[in-house]
């Protein structure tokens, strides 16, 4: 019997809303799984559970989400905007902040908008090309922000550290090929771990139990034993999360160290406050990013990975632009100046 069918048959007389998402995917399912024998794992596609556990909340999920999505896009672009109209931030600390604007952008243009239309029309399936292709830039994109955070801790540890030789060592080639390569080693790291994951087989299920496609419920529908990938996998990712991390991490030291020799408060104060911002960005992503990705496996939960997915790939690039506007006298100035012009010309 096909295992759909069961599902068909166990299936209660008044199903609730999850039961009636497998259904709904069930014959869309049937079609490419009858060409294949029984102990194929050839599939064409997943469905994404989501939030379909709470259906009471769908609409009220598509809504702060929707708000979320729209905030997160126009703050960004923004940043953006500004930072490329007024030629006083034409430096290279507000050079990378377009290019972490924009990675924003589209990292929660990879998986927000696949949420919402499953939240408002109920359609769970993605296809397997689909699921590949989101975990793919997901990772890309991700791992090209940890590079990028790193990129921008050397430009404030060379502004603070060597001021009189920043002009030198922060020229624009020296910029363009920090941020080259930021986005480089997030498509090297992106491209071995979606490989290591989408070129094994799949037959426990098809029910992915999360908002997207992420490696730790993937690997659970793979068949056999997964604790070899499931370490490739760590392995891999703690690689490319660890040496960025440690780049900052020194750059910090070194920062906080000046700071501390300086002999007034004023120049502390002020020194402290043009890294300030980004400290806290780095704080916020790789907090999340190491809990979620670093743990162990035997500590897995679906419901904690769903929020703690929620923060990096949400509420992260959200609250991006605002941490940087807020607490950045330069980027504040720079938008009043833009709203004088448009209001006076």
């Amino acid at each position: 019997m096909h295992p759909l069918e069961c599902v068909k048959r166990s299936t209660p007389s008044v199903p609730d809303e999850h039961e009636e998402v497998v259904l709904g995917a069930a014959s869309w399912m049937k079609t490419s799984q009858e060409t294949v024998g029984r102990n194929s794992t050839t599939i064409t596609g997943f469905i994404l559970l989501g939030f379909s556990d709470i259906p009471s909340l769908q609409y009220l999920f598509f809504s702060v989400f929707l708000v979320t999505y729209i905030v997160t896009l126009a703050g960004n672009l923004l940043i953006i905007v500004l930072t490329l109209a007024d030629p006083a931030l034409h430096t290279p600390m507000y050079f990378f902040l377009r290019n972490l604007s924009f990675l924003e952008m589209c990292y929660t243009s990879v998986n927000v908008p696949k949420m919402l239309g499953n939240l408002f029309s109920g359609d769970k399936v993605i296809s397997f090309n689909g699921c590949a292709m989101q975990t793919y830039f997901s990772f890309f994109l991700g791992g090209a922000e940890c590079f990028l955070l790193a990129s921008m801790a050397y430009d404030r540890y060379v502004a603070i550290c060597k001021p009189l030789h920043y002009p030198v060592v922060m020229n624009r080639k020296v910029s363009t090929g920090l941020a080259a390569g930021s986005w480089l080693s997030g498509f090297l790291m992106s491209f071995g771990l979606t490989g290591m994951v989408f070129i094994l087989p799949f037959c426990r299920s098809h029910e992915i139990n999360h908002f997207f496609c992420d490696i730790p419920p993937l690997l659970k529908l793979v068949c056999g034993d997964t604790s070899r990938n499931e370490m490739a996998v760590f392995m891999v990712a703690m690689s490319f999360v660890t040496f960025p991390f440690m780049l900052i991490l020194m750059s910090y030291v070194c920062i906080i160290s000046t700071i501390l020799r300086m002999p007034s408060g004023e120049s502390r104060r002020k020194s402290f406050s043009t890294c300030s911002s980004h400290l806290v960005v780095v704080t916020t992503f790789y907090g999340s990013a190491c809990i979620m990705y670093l743990k162990p496996n035997s500590s897995y939960s679906a419901d904690t990975d769903k929020f703690l997915s929620l923060s990096y790939t949400v509420i992260v690039p959200m609250l991006n632009p605002i941490i940087y506007s807020l607490r950045n006298k330069e980027v504040k100035g720079a938008f009043w100046r833009m709203v004088w012009r448009r209001r006076f010309h």
